[in-house]
């Protein structure tokens, strides 16, 4: 449970109808099975304690006796569970038969959820036998106590404060108002549902899409467990098609007609992180009550993984779809600033590097798109003391295969009078030498804007900004930086689509060896013509960064969790005291660097993440980072 993970279960038993002392022995046994694989939520289908294909027996006192004496039995089988355990079963009160989930912990009932939509339509007629479910609780006896009885009911984990869960079942999913979304509103990190959904061509589809749906538009998790073999055929056919969903994304999911169980592992910190941001969340909470129920507090061992590069899909077809977005993104907000601005001229500095290409790609996109002479696009290489020959032929032949206006202005002997006027050695190869010639670059581009009565556009990734992998008013600056939202990872492979797409084999020749060129700001001198200052040699791998920043900026992760989801999206690639060492980088860098965040140029926003001071991220340039490294300084890496 460390971390705000929970791993939940959606178990379907193999039943006897009209049979509650087999079928609360066959629940018990999944309880047992759930248990030791680590599950500390654990659902089990509608009225699964006497089958849900039992129709007019559920008329008959014997039946509904028994299921209730068998309920207790399962609820006995809990104890020393600290958990929460949701089971169906038809329950009378005060003359009437409501179809139940009980909600059980460490021995003892919590409380009674009745159904809230009873069908009657098609091969349903649950109107027949149970009527629908009060809302405000009442109290109802179960044995030698009284427990809550009504659907507004919470449970919610003292140790975890995360966790609370709701709970609904089977057509309250279907229905137009369903109980789910006042029990999320009111607090409900995670919905259960108790289904006995029958199967018929298709539906399995349908179902999957409500629960996504359910947990995407509630920021939930979802747990959905359904009657699977045991039950009457008669007439009907149950398949067991448990799903578990968190934030609109399934989880996991049995297979189609496969007897037994799936695992889940929720993060309701993460959803509750989400919730605080939005702001739409924990209102109208007096009408629900509050049950707490006890987990032990423990490392959850995950199923679930964790892509290391969160901001680059995995499947192809994906992945090709969110570069066609983020390059129409970056052409069209460049459209739209240079419409408004009355400008048809644009500078901008290429280095053959990825920012510069990228940034080069979209603003020929962008010309291509106002139908305007490619011409206009000045792209300006500016050669200095670590400038090597192969980025300087690609960036010349990207210029030439593109069809815009090349110039080539070597500032060598303006940085040297530079150094003479404010006294710099020339052979001191410290930030002074570097950041005079981005400085440099940046003056000649705005000069030249000017005279040609156009605006410069900014080549520099989300990724330098986070880490503050940038000049301050050098490549810090533009009048547009399109790259502004893009992260490292991500530019790599809109370059490599750019490449795969273009028609002109030189082109794609080009932008392929653009993507093998190590990534540098080239500011120090070549070794033999070969590039030597190598930026992820430098801060670190912007692969580990660009996770970093996933994580702590869309999710508000503490550094701990960050670490741990690290460690375990790269095993195998790096080490933990490697990811230690460079997360530590990113934090120190993030907080010293902000000032630089604070007065950045416009740019589109194109994912969850990003940066702008006037958009979707606002800090202090003076904030202390003191309590994010004593929490890094916590941890010690397992020993090899």
């Amino acid at each position: 449970m460390q971390h705000g993970f929970i791993k939940a279960a959606a178990v379907t038993p193999r039943i006897r109808v009209a049979d509650p002392s087999y079928n609360a022995g066959a629940i018990c046994q999944g309880i047992r099975e759930a248990w030791d694989r680590g599950a500390r939520l654990i659902v089990f289908p509608e009225l699964c304690l006497t089958g849900y294909t039992c129709e007019d027996l559920f008329l008959q006192q014997a039946l509904l006796e028994e299921a209730k004496k068998q309920l207790l039995c399962v609820a006995a089988a809990t104890e020393g569970r600290k958990g929460l355990v949701m089971v169906g079963l038809p329950m009378e009160r005060e003359g009437k038969l409501y179809n139940v989930a009980a909600v059980l912990s460490d021995g003892k009932v919590l409380g009674l959820v009745p159904k809230t939509n009873i069908p009657s339509y098609g091969e349903f007629y649950e109107g027949r036998h149970f009527a629908p479910g009060n809302q405000k609780p009442v109290s109802c006896p179960m044995g030698e106590v009284a427990v809550p009885f009504g659907t507004n009911l919470l449970f919610c984990c003292r140790q975890m404060p995360e966790l609370t869960v709701g709970c609904e079942i089977c057509e309250d999913l279907w229905a137009a108002d369903p109980p789910g979304t006042g029990l999320a509103v009111a607090g409900a990190t995670v919905l259960v549902n108790l289904s006995a959904s029958n199967e018929t061509v298709g539906k399995d589809e349908y179902r999957e899409l409500l629960v996504k749906a359910a947990s995407g538009r509630l920021l939930c998790g979802y747990v959905y467990t359904s009657a699977g073999g045991g039950e009457s055929t008669q007439d009907l056919v149950f398949g067991g098609h448990d799903l578990i969903a968190e934030n609109g994304v399934i989880l996991a999911q049995a297979k189609y007609f496969d007897q037994g169980a799936v695992y889940g592992d929720l993060d309701v910190q993460r959803l509750v992180n989400e919730r605080r941001r939005m702001g739409t969340f924990g209102r109208g909470t007096e009408s629900y009550e509050k049950i707490g129920f006890s987990l032990v507090l423990e490392e959850t061992a995950l199923d679930r993984t964790f892509e290391p590069m969160p901001f680059v899909p995995s499947e192809d077809e994906e992945r090709r779809k969110r570069c066609e977005e983020i390059l129409s993104i970056q052409s069209y907000g460049l459209k739209k600033r240079l419409e408004h601005m009355n400008c048809k001229n644009v500078c901008m500095g290429i280095s053959g590097g990825l920012d510069s290409t990228l940034a080069l790609l979209a603003t020929v996109r962008t010309f291509d798109l106002l139908k305007w002479d490619r011409k206009q696009i000045t792209a300006v290489t500016m050669p200095c003391f670590g400038t090597t020959d192969r980025t300087c032929q690609n960036a010349r032949r990207l210029a030439k295969t593109l069809g815009v206006d090349l110039r080539e202005i070597d500032i060598k002997e303006a940085v040297d009078i530079h150094f003479r006027d404010i006294g710099q050695d020339a052979q001191s190869r410290d930030v002074v030498y570097e950041n005079s010639q981005a400085r440099e670059r940046t003056q000649v581009l705005m000069d030249l804007a000017n005279r040609l009565g156009g605006i410069v556009v900014g080549t520099g990734d989300m990724s330098e900004l986070a880490l503050g992998w940038t000049t301050y008013n050098g490549d810090h600056m533009s009048m547009y930086g399109v790259n502004a939202g893009v992260p490292k990872t991500l530019v790599r492979y809109l370059v490599r689509y750019y490449a795969d797409l273009a028609a002109d084999k030189e082109l794609s020749e080009i932008l392929e060896d653009v993507l093998d060129t190590p990534v540098s700001p080239e500011l120090l001198p070549p070794a033999q013509g070969r590039i030597v200052q190598r930026t992820e040699e430098l801060v670190g791998p912007y692969q580990l960064h660009d996770f970093f920043l996933y994580y702590i900026l869309r999710w508000g992760f503490a550094p701990d969790k960050v670490y741990r989801l690290s460690c375990l999206a790269f095993r195998g690639q790096y080490d933990p005291e490697t990811v230690l060492q460079w997360l530590k980088v990113f934090y120190r860098r993030f907080f010293s660097q902000q000032f630089k965040r604070s007065c950045l140029p416009d740019g589109p926003k194109v994912g969850s993440v990003a940066l702008s001071p006037r958009g979707d991220f606002r800090m202090p340039s003076d904030a202390s980072v003191s309590l994010w490294m004593e929490r890094l300084d916590r941890i010690l890496p397992p020993r090899p």
